[in-house]
């Protein structure tokens, strides 16, 4: 692979892997949300091949397989069942969707390109030590991170917080492959076994929540608390 293509599919990549958590932060409609999570799993995978391939590191190719089979195919598949048993225990419309973020879709949006432009500013002096296509392209990592945690804290839906959880975790598994070209096959392994038991447990929680109290609203809980 030329170093001109590498560029052009890495710059593709993470362009990719920006637009899914964007396109995340607004949407409402959990179905959707979940949809985009697993094409930036797709991204994510990519980004993870192309490293490995160019490099001729072959365990890192084998990580990103692994990575695209976990987060766009397993933790998914998870939510899409949770999302499913909303559906069919007689939920309203409002269960599967965000009807009301604390943070409207407009304002969403300038937050998330602030952040972005955060994301470039706080990782200039850090790809200006060693420019190469991958550091170059590491602020996209770093702003995944920030909309991750924003999705976290301004969702009202457990399961539209579990997503923001898992954007967060993306955009440190993204920083760490950019950063450092990849990291070990085992660390990778049991990161992603963590993150997909905290997965299980949260989609636990989540019908238990509907069973127990008819909505997974944190702030209606929040309330029946107080």
């Amino acid at each position: 692979m030329t170093g001109g293509l590498f560029t052009q599919l890495l710059d593709l990549a993470c362009g990719a892997f920006l637009l899914a958590a964007v396109v995340v932060l607004w949407r409402r409609e959990l179905a959707a949300i979940v949809r985009y999570f697993a094409l930036q799993g797709v991204a994510l995978a990519g980004l993870a091949v192309l490293l490995g391939s160019h490099e001729a590191r072959w365990d890192l190719v084998g990580v990103g397989l692994g990575i695209g089979v976990l987060r766009a195919g397993v933790l998914p598949y998870l939510m899409r069942r949770a999302l499913s048993a909303l559906s069919a225990d007689g939920a309203h419309s409002e269960e599967v969707r965000e009807t009301q973020p604390l943070v409207n879709a407009a304002a969403s949006l300038l937050t998330a390109a602030l952040l972005t432009l955060l994301a470039y500013a706080v990782a200039r002096p850090l790809t200006e030590l060693h420019p190469t296509p991958a550091t170059r392209a590491l602020p996209v990592g770093l702003a995944v991170v920030l909309i991750g945690f924003f999705v976290l804290v301004t969702r009202r839906r457990a399961l539209a917080q579990v997503v923001g959880f898992l954007l967060l975790d993306n955009g440190i598994t993204a920083t760490a492959f950019l950063a450092t070209s990849g990291v070990p096959l085992i660390v990778e392994l049991g990161v992603s076994f963590d993150v997909l038991l905290a997965v299980l447990v949260l989609q636990i929680l989540t019908a238990r929540m509907r069973v127990a109290f008819g909505t997974t609203d944190i702030d209606d809980l929040r309330e029946l608390h107080d």
